[in-house]
């Protein structure tokens, strides 16, 4: 079964330069074999570098909490460092019209 899945996150670490291109490498290393995309805005504010990633696509994921468990499994020590908060909806897709609660 697949699912859409919506999810952001928000990335900070002290201002260093080429951020989105490691958080980039982080997500493609992260959801190698998922049918995701994402799309990434770079902020700098103080003496610190933020990037959110906004995630959308297609998974096999039918909850948030099967979300989590596989980045618990899969996203790298860099990852946890720099992750600062995250938002996420996974909805599976259900047989039939969903209208009339019969088909």
């Amino acid at each position: 079964m697949t699912s859409e899945t919506y999810i952001d996150f928000c990335f900070v670490r002290p201002a260093a330069g080429g951020f989105s291109k490691e958080i980039d490498e982080l997500l493609k290393n992260t959801f190698e074999k998922k049918r995701l995309n994402w799309y990434l805005e770079e902020k700098t504010v103080d003496s610190a570098e933020m990037v959110i990633a906004e995630i959308k696509g297609m998974s096999d994921w039918t909850s948030e909490d099967e979300t989590i468990q596989f980045l618990e499994e899969n996203a790298g020590e860099k990852f946890w460092q720099y992750l600062q908060g995250y938002k996420m909806f996974i909805y599976p897709v259900k047989r039939g019209c969903g209208s009339c609660g019969v088909h």
